[in-house]
């Protein structure tokens, strides 16, 4: 992979637009996981110290296009900045007027998505993006599989484009597992849906030892067994999807371990009573939420033999309480594991946030659908259009 870095320019009394990803939860007014946010600060830091002055995009949410909405505007983040970095940080509305901004000045504009075209990649408005700036540093890993146009627009019409440094440790970081892993590997593989990892699946059974499914994927893959689950989540649609690739998995040596006991409930709240139960004595109005106590220890001893950790999604209804256990288990074996641990993921994330353990994982990946669309061996079209603009650039 040949990409052009900051290095490679010269960013003193340079406009520089560069793209993030600040996609953070807010709660009235209040940014309530900022692990995205803390991975950015180098990058800005770094450009600011090499006297640019800084324009910052990212999107928030999924607004409508067109329709401001207060809840998703970047406000809060713009405060979360100047706070951290002890910098003015200026909050731009109407930056598609333009934007004057003086070396060692940092402005971060509102919300991308509240602009018509920036999903479709409108080329008007990725030109008038590319129009801010001398400069464009694409770092925002989380966005690299959308082809939109603050991504992949800005990256083919700005002056110069460039890959910023979370980018290229995030490429660089899943090229080591992909490429040369330690083995064993073994992957967890959480979430409601199979229909929405099952390209990763796939790749997966080629590639690690172990592969773990989660949550409503390991309900699928129950039922596909011809295990009683109850009213449990599900996608009944995939049930022969899921049969192959438990047969698939055979061939390849790949050990697909699910769960012989759970924690169910009669419902779907956090007052719910759970229970714990092995497989065989689950009923029909039962609704699987976690793993029980015997998978927990299974795991655990799986994850203590690994070498390569990949993970990516929870292992059951981790916001409730009384169904967090199981999630809670595995991120702390992960966390206190001698092998490389890779996360990444919103609601993985957020369940490391909850259980305090960000400091305790090798790398946490601040992409969900481009960590996910890396790991399945597709290629991101923010960074295909980074490498083709440095095919034939000219850095000053």
């Amino acid at each position: 992979m040949s990409l052009i870095s900051i290095q490679d320019v010269d960013l003193k009394s340079k406009c520089v637009l560069i793209r993030e990803d600040l996609n953070v939860p807010i709660k009235d007014g209040m940014i309530t996981s900022d692990q995205r946010l803390r991975a950015v600060l180098p990058t800005l830091q770094k450009v600011l110290d090499a006297g640019a002055g800084v324009i910052v995009l990212s999107h928030l949410g999924r607004p409508t296009e067109g329709k401001y909405d207060p809840k998703l505007s970047l406000q809060p983040v713009a405060n979360y900045l100047a706070a951290q970095l002890n910098y003015p940080v200026r909050f731009s509305t109407d930056y598609l007027q333009g934007v004057k901004v003086k070396p060692g000045e940092l402005v971060l504009c509102e919300n991308v998505r509240f602009n018509i075209g920036e999903k479709s990649n409108d080329p008007a408005l990725a030109r008038q993006l590319a129009s801010l700036c001398d400069v464009f540093i694409m770092d925002a890993f989380g966005t690299a599989h959308r082809c939109h146009a603050s991504t992949y627009g800005l990256a083919q019409y700005a002056p110069i484009a460039v890959a910023g440094p979370l980018l290229l440790r995030e490429l660089e970081t899943l090229e080591r597992v992909l490429r040369a892993p330690e083995k064993p590997i073994i992957a967890i593989v959480g979430g409601a849906k199979v229909s929405s990892k099952l390209s990763l699946l796939k790749q997966m059974i080629s590639r690690v030892d172990v592969l773990i499914p989660g949550g409503g994927i390991a309900n699928t893959f129950l039922k596909a067994s011809g295990k009683e689950i109850g009213i449990s989540l599900y996608e009944p649609n995939l049930i022969e999807e899921s049969q192959a690739i438990l047969q698939l998995a055979k061939t390849t040596g790949c050990e697909i371990v699910l769960p012989t006991d759970v924690v169910v409930g009669k419902h779907f709240q956090d007052t719910c009573p759970a229970y714990n139960k092995t497989l065989s004595h689950v009923a029909t109005d039962d609704m699987i939420m976690d793993i029980g106590p015997e998978t927990v220890a299974r795991y655990i001893a799986l994850i203590e033999t690994g070498k390569t950790i990949i993970w990516n999604g929870p292992l059951g209804v981790f916001e409730f309480p009384q169904f967090g256990y199981g999630t809670r288990a595995v991120a702390i074996a992960i966390a206190n594991s001698d092998a490389f641990s890779i996360t990444g993921g919103g609601d993985t994330l957020a369940a490391i946030d909850k259980y305090d353990l960000t400091d305790q994982m090798d790398y946490i990946s601040t992409g969900g659908g481009a960590f996910l669309q890396y790991l399945e061996g597709k290629p991101l079209p923010a960074v295909a259009i980074l490498e083709e603009r440095a095919k034939n650039a000219i850095c000053v």
